[in-house]
């Protein structure tokens, strides 16, 4: 059931507050002042997230969408770089390259199919306090979003992803580089767990270009957004 938006600063106060009735009706008014029922603020904060979805996820999802992108292509984490130049003089500099491209690439092939999932997960999602996010901050839909849905797409995006990689090729590169570095004689080495790296970083890209797109949507409603999105979020 849609719930009005009550301000986040009141958040702590109104979890102890008696009168929450009150409180609540408070709130109703304040969506009657703008025009528009529950129902059309939670369609219009959906049809916001599902333009969002699809756009990052079909730009992400193309050929280079994170391997030739300077804001989401996955570079090797920095605590790898510092043993990086260790490996290429063992003659890993090759495979080390070609593991990082195949995480790009598996990123890629995920967020293709990581789209009807997301897609789903929005379709059935309760949006609550739809007033608050469409007043809310340039990325308030998308934040949303992700705090009420990373647990669960978080554990189905990991298996897309490995998914991917496997038939890609990673692990086979990666086992190669993984056995060598753990025979090297060094003291304090980094930790090499790039598939959850790969994972994490991919999962973070789709988010954030999520959030991008809303970012679009709500600077310019009218011509990023639909009918619905233009005349609520506009206003």
């Amino acid at each position: 059931m849609f719930r009005y938006f009550v301000p986040l600063f009141l958040i702590g106060t109104l979890t102890s507050c008696a009168n929450m009735t009150q409180v609540l009706d408070t709130s109703a008014q304040v969506s009657q002042v703008v025009g528009y029922s529950p129902a059309q603020l939670n369609g219009a904060v959906k049809e916001a997230l599902q333009l969002s979805v699809t756009r990052a996820t079909d730009q992400l999802a193309a050929s280079g969408g994170y391997g030739e992108s300077d804001r989401w292509r996955l570079a090797l984490p920095e605590n790898v770089q510092t043993v990086a130049d260790t490996l290429e003089q063992l003659g890993l500099g090759g495979p080390l390259n070609q593991v990082e491209n195949l995480m790009n690439r598996g990123a890629e092939l995920a967020a293709a199919e990581a789209k009807g999932v997301f897609l789903q997960a929005l379709d059935t999602m309760a949006v609550q306090d739809a007033l608050g996010i469409i007043r809310g901050g340039n990325t308030a839909a998308t934040d949303f979003f992700r705090a009420t849905t990373e647990a669960q797409l978080g554990a189905r995006y990991k298996s897309i992803m490995q998914n991917q990689l496997q038939q890609l090729g990673f692990y086979k590169q990666y086992q190669q580089i993984l056995t060598t570095y753990k025979a090297l004689p060094m003291a304090n080495k980094p930790d090499l767990d790039l598939e959850q790296y790969a994972v994490n970083q991919g999962l973070d890209a789709l988010y954030g270009q999520i959030a991008a797109e809303e970012q679009k949507i709500r600077a310019n409603p009218v011509e990023q957004g639909t009918a619905l999105i233009a005349a609520i979020f506009g206003k």
